[in-house]
């Protein structure tokens, strides 16, 4: 393990973050509210950049564990690093953290008791948070930073959402570069249509950060609900769905190919379900609640998607619904998004091609000499990518049932400790219970709250971006 590296690229990381932070110091200049918290946070986060990279120069090449170490390390500094503004605005260390992983992870779960008593200053920082983690802040990183080069690839791939890297150029910056600039066009749609919709510029772009980023902070305690209009909630529900595929594809769909969306087996298998699910809960709610069959479906469709997204808005007091209601959202949560999308969970493209597995499975049961090769996309998918889906979803499950099982001995009720840790390991936000749409997580004992920030860090990097670094093998040089 070369840590001279890592400690030099960590160090510019930080240089990075800490140069990101004069936008939220100007938003506090323009609103008149305090600079110390970002001024100090500017200053402790450049500094310690610049202290890292002048201490530690290496120009030797990466290796694939120096690039998961710069992942994982990285986003766990960029966490801790930006809770300072969140602390010296008067928030617990912990808390701070807390939120802060949430953020950046676009976990979207809060511990804030009164969002709306906090600046417009940091409630912008906790909304850009999530736009930066929503496409990877290692990925802006690398579309910035010129002189990664070609180890640039051990961090695309360490960071990428989903079991394969989807490059669209073969050279790494060039794909990062295309990606965010895809990322950056379709959040300037959103804005003007939200504005367009009667938005403030200022909620507009707080609430654009947090649904492309399928992370679901908003500046009001009661979410989405607060502007109660199906207008919003509409360009909302499109705009979650359409970051909750693959930005690939979209760049496809709009330079090379029209059809690249309509043609790819995962986001036909991803509507296919956002469809299912928005039709039963239209049901369950008309039916068991009594609602008309507009407002069920208004409700349905935006809950589904907020939750399969992992976005984790809320139009809706959801832990109100009667348990047939809950069964739909809580299915989905296992879900998550497309791979290569902002979003988060197990991804669809796992869970189509497991379905693949099961059904091959049954077929050689019956013919057991039979060679039946499993498709995506019309091509074979190789054994060793079936390997590491089943091994994915066996660690992550895993977690998430030991996780669970800690919160549930800390205290909490079995529904709160499944779904808060569900909730954080695939990046959702809200639960059931203590930790419902209306509530937050603050109700977490302090060991809890540690507990569920690892979550966080997990299941944004793919579990195994930081599982690998617990094995003693990975530290050896």
């Amino acid at each position: 393990m070369k840590y001279e590296v890592i400690l030099n690229v960590l160090g510019g990381l930080l240089r990075f973050l800490g140069a990101i932070m004069i936008v939220p110091l100007l938003v506090a200049v323009y609103y008149g509210d305090s600079l110390y918290p970002f001024l100090a946070a500017v200053l402790i986060t450049g500094i310690t950049g610049i202290l890292l990279s002048a201490r530690y120069k290496s120009s030797e090449e990466w290796k694939t564990r120096e690039g998961f170490a710069i992942v994982a390390l990285g986003w766990l500094a960029a966490a801790i690093f930006g809770a300072i503004p969140f602390m010296l605005d008067g928030i617990s260390p912990i808390n701070a953290i807390f939120e802060s992983m949430s953020g950046f992870t676009t976990t979207g779960a809060t511990v804030l008791l009164d969002i709306e008593a906090h600046s417009r200053s940091i409630l912008f920082w906790r909304s850009l948070t999530q736009w930066l983690g929503g496409m990877g802040i290692i990925m802006l990183f690398i579309a910035i930073l010129p002189k990664l080069g070609v180890a640039g690839r051990q961090l695309f791939r360490a960071e990428a959402p989903g079991p394969t890297e989807d490059k669209i150029k073969p050279r790494i910056r060039e794909t990062a570069k295309i990606l965010w600039l895809v990322y950056c066009f379709i959040s300037l749609l959103e804005v003007i249509a939200l504005l367009l919709a009667g938005m403030s510029f200022y909620d507009a772009l707080t609430h654009t950060f947090t649904t492309m980023a399928c992370g679901g902070f908003s500046p009001y305690g009661l979410s989405v609900a607060a502007f109660n209009s199906p207008l919003i909630e509409g360009i909302i529900t499109l705009f979650m769905f359409i970051s909750g595929a693959n930005f690939a594809l979209h760049y496809r769909t709009l330079y090379t190919d029209r059809n690249s969306l309509v043609k790819d087996d995962e986001f036909k298998f991803y509507a296919a379900v956002t469809l299912i699910a928005t039709a039963i809960l239209t049901f369950s709610l008309w039916n068991d609640m009594g609602e008309t069959i507009l407002t069920s479906f208004r409700y349905a469709v935006f809950q589904v998607v907020s939750i399969m997204t992992t976005t984790g808005f809320a139009t809706v007091d959801f832990n109100l619904w009667t348990d047939s209601a809950k069964i739909v959202l809580l299915a989905v949560m296992f879900i998550g998004g497309c791979a290569g999308s902002t979003s988060g969970g197990i991804k669809v493209v796992r869970f189509l091609l497991l379905l693949k597995y099961g059904q091959r499975a049954l077929f050689k049961s019956i013919h057991p000499r039979a060679v039946q090769p499993i498709k995506f996309n019309n091509k074979t998918v190789p054994d060793d990518v079936m390997q590491a889906i089943v091994s994915f979803v066996v660690i992550y499950f895993m977690i998430f049932a030991v996780s669970a099982g800690l919160l549930s001995l800390m205290g909490m009720d079995i529904l709160s400790s499944i779904t808060a840790s569900i909730a954080t390991l695939g990046n959702i936000g809200p639960g059931f219970n203590l930790v419902g749409p209306m509530a937050n997580f603050d109700v977490v004992p302090f060991v809890g709250k540690i507990l569920l920030i690892g979550n966080m860090w997990i299941g944004r990097l793919e579990v195994f971006t930081v599982i690998v670094m617990f094995t003693p093998e990975f530290w050896k040089r």
